[in-house]
């Protein structure tokens, strides 16, 4: 009989409707329940992509007399970290500052006031490599609760109240200026790894934040050692195994330091994320494959996260069937080189051996490799790869696919909103274009709907119950401002104003620090509040980069004094820590260019027009917004008092809305916005 789970929209709980465990979502009746039982609450957090989660699953929760243990003496509460992040956050927090480290499922276990006690991540179920088993941390959290009750509340109130005192204090000490992102790139060169790109050792993970402030970097100051760093990293993961050489798009991260062996999840927000950083490549160095990879990861996108209803899927997951009824990471992306023979024969299939590194000894496991681009792999016949392609991309569908996860994630779905639109843009794609509106309008229609909020997440287009925390906010506005500027359509920068009004109103603390959930939000142990880059851009940067761009769209001092207030946070963290604050150094970068404001104004369906607003989207000034209509549309405020010339088309380039002489000329355009 299906639990409580079976109610839920996420695909993550649904996964665990049916277990024997009597799982709660999280809700104030399950921990009233547990005050009612005088039990302590088993916490379970995880994601519906996540490996070691299926594991942990399969091994106990499913387990019927592990279940039993579970049922009497706990309240079992499941949570999907990504439709609650603030809960993960939280907790997470706790669990890295007992143990030193984090993880997921992360298993927690609180008092009925959501007091945590004891922490951990995976736990098998027989003891392994110095971890005690499940059933022995369930018995011994059990006898303490049941024998030390006094200690056990004694420590659950020690690690409460040092929770509680780490708000933080960044903002409104000054904004970023040259010597501290001069420093934060002083910084990045040193932990750079020159052998094999990318920072740090393994597991390596995409720096897409740090790519995007790289890139601008050189934009802004012509910063050759900035460039090289970036597109070394860029070379280096696209021609690895963590990105996929058949069907495109990012794997979550590769275990290795050289990129070939990833960890095969593929989330929604790495893709987006790397394929606007590749289009930005392309757009500072021309650089055919950094134009590939970015057309097929959008591609990617659209062909396997898209959903009925527009909106983009979260995930992908590591594991599927293998073929033989066993559930095994990469089964549906490794290669052995029988398995090329089968779908090439042999000639091609040496071929191909050859050109993707598959060996008989394998990079992977039992033999199998994972397809990368060697650097010897030399010139080939592009007409016999793209044959040999198709071909594998072909039998490669005939295999058991991985689970998707079908919810659609606000935040993320403005991060594809943004790399989709100017994706499309760039590469003369309408359908890219076209796709991004269509996530764009779900989000207006679903996630915003007829209240004043944001919903975080919908499935199947069916809202969510967790409201948007500041990331969902910030990264929507920014994917609406980007369309706004690509389609010409002023609604999307009136929908990313709406937005951004609320993070003032409801986000914004004092001195300009930011909070992760509403002022109004449902109250937890503390109030999640961290500045710093995870996969994704911080909530709190993210909105310091769109409510930048949304002031210099509108001139408002409001939204741009709020940027700045946020920006402080990167003064003083960005020299220390550049690796885990890159959007905030990105938007520190586009505040120090201005940003430039380019507003193009011409006749609907005029060519010099459209030449003119395609060299702006060309621009590599960072952070540039772009204005496109006709100099009475009220929509954008850029546009006003800005008259055609010679009665045709125009752009102008301005700061702060005080604007350098009009030019007709792309070539022109293309000339002052490049200096």
């Amino acid at each position: 009989m299906p639990n409580r789970l079976a109610h839920e929209t996420s695909p993550y709980l649904l996964q665990h409707a049916d277990h024997p465990v009597d799982w709660w979502p999280w809700s104030a009746e399950a921990f009233e329940e547990a005050r009612r039982r005088d039990v302590p609450v088993l916490l379970s957090v995880g994601y519906s992509s996540c490996h070691w989660c299926h594991v942990m699953a399969h091994e106990s929760f499913e387990d019927d007399a592990t279940a039993v243990r579970i049922n009497e003496r706990f309240v079992a509460v499941k949570v999907d970290r990504e439709e609650r992040p603030d809960v993960d956050a939280v907790y997470m927090e706790a669990v890295q500052a007992a143990t030193g480290h984090g993880g997921w499922p992360m298993t927690v276990f609180l008092t009925p006031d959501a007091e945590p006690f004891y922490f951990g991540t995976y736990f098998p179920p027989e003891p392994r490599h110095g971890m005690p088993s499940f059933g022995d941390v369930l018995d011994g959290v059990s006898r303490a609760w049941t024998e030390r009750r006094d200690e056990v509340g004694e420590v659950a109130g020690t690690i409460v109240k040092d929770l509680s005192s780490r708000s933080l204090a960044y903002g409104g000490d000054g904004v970023p200026g040259e010597p501290e992102l001069a420093q934060a790139l002083l910084g990045l060169t040193r932990d750079y790894d020159a052998r094999s790109a990318g920072f740090g050792g393994a597991p390596k993970f995409p720096p897409s934040m740090v790519l995007e402030f790289l890139l601008r970097h050189h934009a802004r100051t012509g910063a050759e050692g900035a460039l090289q760093m970036a597109a070394d990293t860029c070379a280096a993961m696209a021609r690895g195994g963590i990105y996929d050489q058949l069907g495109g798009g990012f794997a979550r991260y590769s275990v290795d330091r050289d990129w070939i062996v990833p960890h095969f999840e593929k989330m929604l927000y790495d893709n987006a994320l790397l394929c606007r950083v590749y289009a930005h490549l392309w757009r500072a160095t021309g650089d055919d494959l950094a134009r590939r990879v970015a057309l097929e990861t959008a591609d990617f996108m659209v062909r396997e996260l898209r959903t009925a209803e527009g909106g983009v899927a979260s995930a992908l997951d590591a594991d599927s069937d293998d073929g033989t009824g066993r559930h095994v990471e990469g089964a549906y992306y490794v290669w052995t080189p029988a398995q090329l023979a089968e779908a090439l024969g042999e000639e091609d299939a040496r071929f191909a051996a050859r050109y993707f590194g598959v060996t008989e000894e394998g990079t992977f496991e039992e033999g199998a490799s994972v397809l990368r681009l060697p650097q010897d792999a030399g010139p080939v016949d592009a007409d016999r790869l793209a044959s040999v392609r198709e071909r594998l991309l072909a039998a490669r569908a005939r295999r058991p696919r991985p689970g998707r996860d079908d919810k659609v994630v606000a935040a993320w779905n403005g991060l594809a909103i943004a790399a989709l639109a100017e994706t499309g843009a760039l590469f003369d794609r309408p359908d890219l274009v076209e796709r991004a509106t269509e996530a764009a309008d779900l989000l207006v229609r679903v996630h915003m709907g007829e209240g004043a909020r944001l919903s975080r997440t919908s499935k199947d287009g069916r809202t969510g119950a967790n409201a948007g925390v500041l990331e969902d906010y910030a990264d929507v506005a920014e994917g609406f401002l980007t369309l706004a500027g690509i389609t010409g359509e002023g609604v999307w920068l009136e929908f990313a104003g709406f937005l951004l009004d609320i993070v003032l109103d409801q986000f914004v603390a004092e001195g300009g620090a930011l909070y992760d959930t509403a002022h109004d939000a449902e109250p937890l142990i503390r109030r999640p509040q961290d500045p710093t880059d995870n996969a994704t851009p911080s909530g709190w940067t993210a909105a310091a980069g769109a409510l930048l761009s949304y002031a210099a769209h509108t001139g408002s001092e409001a939204h741009r004094a709020a940027a700045e207030g946020a920006l402080g946070v990167v003064r003083a963290l960005g020299p220390r820590a550049p690796r885990f604050i890159g959007w905030g150094l990105a938007t520190a970068e586009a505040l120090l260019d201005g940003p430039r404001e380019i507003a193009v104004v011409g006749p609907a369906g005029d060519g010099l027009a459209r030449a003119l607003h395609r060299a702006a989207l060309l621009a590599p000034a960072p952070g540039a917004v772009v204005a496109f209509g006709t100099p009475d549309g009220e929509e954008f405020p850029l546009l006003r008092d800005r008259p055609l010339v010679n009665g045709g088309a125009a752009a102008y380039v301005c700061r702060h809305f005080t604007c350098d002489a009009p030019t007709t000329d792309p070539d022109e355009l293309a000339r002052q916005l490049g200096r």
